[in-house]
Order: C-alpha cells, then structure tokens, then sequence
C-alpha cells in the first residue's frame, strides 16, 4: 500500500531520487537531504504507515534491524562517529515532518550541532508511579499485546 504524494512510497517504489545504502523486501533505507551530520540516513519501511499506529509490529522489528546494522555500519564507515543516535518523531507534535514512519540513524560527535532540549529535572516517585499506571492501562489496551512474560 503507498500513499499518493508520499515523497517516501515514491522513493520505495523507485520513482523519485535517493542515495541508498541499503533495500530489501520490506525496507529501504537512504541519505537524508538535510542531515544533521554526514552519514545521516532514514529507514523506512516500504508499505505505507503514517505513524507508529499504522505500522505492522513485524514490518516495525524489519525497520528497527536494519537500523540497528546500519547504526554498527556507521562506526565502520570512516565517517566522524564517536556515538549513533537512532531517532523516530511519531507525529506532527513530536516534530514528525514527512507522515510514513521513518527511523533517523546519524553518526555524533563531540561539537556537532544536533540537540535535543528539555526539562530533565528528577520527578517524584509518586508521580513516576501514576505515570506509569497510566502508560500500563494504554499498554494493555494495544491490539495485538504479547502476554507479560512475569
């Protein structure tokens, strides 16, 4: 399944422009055009999913392989890389800008210009417990969930 206008089925599909490193059945994965470091590439999946939501888990654990390898490949690359972050914004909130899921892999290192800024202050445990309540009674609620394994 694609979706018309989706710069990234078109990629999938072979119809528009990409620096590939890597493709097989399910995932392709290639050069972001605007990268926060050299080196910096997206995984995606080759079926259309617009967010974490859409995504089929086994499609997921594919995108998430790839990007894992390709994590490792980074530090074997020659390129600068003293560390890899590997990032997904799963909606317009959490800054997602192009809507079919994508994985970002991109090599860091000491000065580079990628930040992430927020509140890292410590929070109580009695809020952490309610967070948590409430992160469980969603989790329950996935279709599809594997049972615990406690």
């Amino acid at each position: 399944m694609t979706d018309d206008g989706c710069i990234f089925c078109a990629i999938a599909m072979g119809e528009a422009d990409a620096s590939v490193v890597h493709e097989d059945d399910s995932v392709i994965a290639f050069m972001d055009l605007r990268p926060v470091t050299p080196g910096h590439l997206l995984v995606i999946p080759k079926v259309h999913a617009v967010g974490l939501e859409d995504l089929q888990e086994d499609v997921g654990v594919e995108v998430w392989r790839v990007a894992h390898q390709l994590g490792r490949a980074l530090r074997r690359s020659g390129l600068r890389c003293e560390g890899v972050n590997i990032f997904l914004a799963d909606g317009a909130a959490a800054f997602q800008e192009v809507f079919h899921v994508h994985l970002h892999v991109f090599p860091r290192f000491t000065g580079d210009p990628f930040r992430i800024d927020a509140d890292w202050n410590v929070q109580e445990r009695d809020q952490l417990d309610k967070t948590a309540a409430a992160v469980r009674g969603g989790f329950l609620a996935v279709p599809g969930r594997r049972p615990d394994r406690t």
